[in-house]
């Protein structure tokens, strides 16, 4: 009964946080999981998988719209996205097999790292400096291989990943993001099926769980957090942009040091 309603309140918060923000759910929700299975009493050798996978999967039903908004607006580059998928799909699910031979607890730092990471870089502003123009397509197949590499090790949808490189190569921010949103779909996918293939047969893992995806979270967070990113983007409007920063990297930073210590 407690999960009937723990996984849309996080769905909510999840979905405040992305609107609000700018930015994907899965910095949010992996940590948020994280804790939620533990006050479950799920396996902790599994819990961390567990909560990555059913990340990867919320962005599978929840980046249409987003895609849909961006497409609309002329802010995604096709013909990039499509030698960027090529290595997202597989950078994803060979991170999904990573990942799986990464103990909870490491991965939990790994986790953590990443989150001080992105507290870091939005509070100060970080991004990197327009040097060059893309690279050939095996550039950006390679990059993309990366990208979706680390996206399913953390269970994210990349932006965070694919903005700056795509700026690093004189590339403008709002087709850059459009892009990203784009590129979140096959990383997702890709990831998701990797969790589920790692995942399939641990019978540590709880009732209702196809492979490290745990449907009860992935529809409770789904149900709630659509609808709510559209208020957190409404209330982003009414906000000064670099007060919403400092509090996002002031969260994530709190984030990233209760999973490593």
């Amino acid at each position: 009964m407690l999960d009937l309603l723990l996984f849309p309140i996080l769905g909510v918060v999840a979905g405040l946080i992305a609107g609000l923000f700018g930015v994907g759910g899965g910095l949010i929700i992996v940590p948020a999981l994280v804790h939620s299975f533990m006050a479950l009493g799920y396996a902790e050798q599994s819990l961390t998988h567990l909560a990555v996978g059913t990340s990867l999967a919320t962005i599978i039903l929840t980046s249409g719209g987003s895609i849909y908004q961006h497409n609309k607006q002329g802010n995604i580059m096709w013909p990039v996205f499509r030698w960027l998928a090529i290595g997202m799909l597989l950078g994803a699910f060979v991170g999904a097999h990573i990942a799986d031979w990464i103990s909870g607890r490491n991965l939990q730092i790994l986790l953590g790292a990443f989150a001080v990471l992105v507290a870091v870089q939005m509070w100060f502003g970080l991004r990197p400096a327009a040097a060059r123009s893309l690279p050939a397509p095996k550039g950006i197949i390679l990059a993309g291989i990366i990208i979706g590499i680390m996206s399913a090790i953390f269970g994210i949808g990349g932006g965070s990943l694919t903005v700056p490189f795509l700026v690093w190569c004189n590339q403008e921010m709002k087709r850059a993001v459009g892009t990203s949103a784009a590129g979140g779909l096959p990383i997702a996918v890709a990831g998701t099926l990797g969790f589920i293939v790692t995942g399939w047969g641990d019978e540590t893992l709880p009732a209702y769980s196809i492979g490290y995806v745990y449907l009860p979270a992935l529809f409770g967070i789904v149900l709630t957090s659509i609808l709510f990113a559209r208020v957190g983007a409404n209330l982003a409007s009414r906000l000064p942009e670099k007060r919403l920063k400092q509090a996002f990297a002031l969260m994530s930073l709190a984030i990233g040091l209760n999973l490593l210590f």
